[in-house]
């Protein structure tokens, strides 16, 4: 479903919110905040979905939570979808338990994992639990429909297939001031803030790296491949890199093309968020590491030593960018 503000915004005031898809003939949806109709429905439906629903109202302006809680459910009540998915961004975790709230329903949070049982249909929600030490699976087998808020990057968007074709509904509706009121609108400054979730080469930094001084090893790496460093927990925990950076259950979810893990061991919390990026790179001392299991490469070694090997050896090479 795609939620529309009626007239214009500015669009650095409304940067996106909860999921993105469609609608199947069993009622599963998910959902996508846009300004600008046309284009961005035709790209869900290129995307997978078979249906978009777009709500036009004053009162979607602003993103407030109380109007688009009214509008979800209005239109939940009219077509009684059986899952109603939603992104893990701020304004998604925020909106999406007063949705599931309103309607008398349960709801998982920051899931990294969805599967539909294909005998009940009943969706099967995977999330980090018990201070993120296991993966627990939850289910919604009694209540409809069934909620779940999906971490970015934790599933892979299907290929667009531009010549798919899907039915564009909309609706004009109007709501009930919002008790809330909305007294000023500011914008931060994100330039210097980098966003690993968008790279697509990431050089990643575990308890293996030793020290802070040898970060530098790995910003050289990734500066000469177009990337940037990210880390595990344990870095972070130690005050060497900012949390924005934190690759994991507890940190961002990553897809990039290149993913080189350096002294990382390889623990569900960190591959959780890294799985899924095209070609996995492990350099570890340590021959039993669980990293090696995904890796698509594994290099056993001192990291101190082979990363800057890697590093002359990508001084001398040209295309050393390439997946930049």
């Amino acid at each position: 479903m795609a939620l529309l503000p009626e007239g214009k915004a500015d669009p650095g005031h409304y940067s996106g919110g909860y999921g993105g898809g469609g609608h199947d003939s069993a009622g599963h949806y998910t959902w996508e905040n846009l300004y600008q109709t046309e284009p961005t429905a035709s790209e869900l439906i290129a995307g997978g979905a078979d249906a978009v629903y777009v709500i036009s109202a004053p009162g979607l302006l602003l993103r407030q939570e109380e109007p688009y809680t009214e509008a979800i459910c209005q239109l939940v009540g009219d077509y009684r979808p059986s899952i109603l998915l939603f992104g893990a961004t701020n304004f998604g975790l925020s909106l999406a338990p007063r949705v599931a709230a309103r309607l008398g329903t349960g709801l998982t949070a920051n899931c990294t994992v969805l599967e539909v049982d294909p005998a009940s249909g009943i969706l099967l929600t995977t999330r980090p639990a018990f201070g993120e030490n296991i993966m627990a699976t939850i289910a919604c087998p009694e209540r409809r429909p069934q909620m779940a808020t999906i971490r970015p990057h934790a599933i892979r968007p299907l290929p667009p297939d531009p010549r798919r074709r899907g039915e564009i509904m909309r609706f004009f509706r109007d709501f009930a001031a919002p008790r809330a009121r909305v007294v000023g609108v500011f914008k931060e400054d994100h330039q210097q803030e980098i966003d690993i979730s968008e790279a697509r080469v990431i050089v990643s930094g575990g308890r293996g790296v030793g020290s802070e001084e040898s970060l530098q090893l790995l910003e050289e790496l990734a500066g000469l491949l177009g990337g940037v460093v990210a880390a595990s927990r344990p870095l972070v925990d130690a005050g060497w890199i900012p949390e924005s950076r934190q690759v994991g259950q507890s940190g961002k979810i990553v897809s990039p093309r290149l993913y080189i893990a350096c002294g990382i061991s390889g623990a569900i919390q960190h591959t959780a968020g890294m799985d899924s990026s095209d070609i996995i790179v492990a350099i570890n001392k340590d021959p039993d590491a669980p990293i090696f299991g995904i890796a698509n490469y594994g290099i056993v070694g001192d990291l101190h030593k082979i990363i800057p090997a890697l590093i002359r050896e990508l001084k001398r090479d040209s295309h050393a960018n390439s997946f930049a």
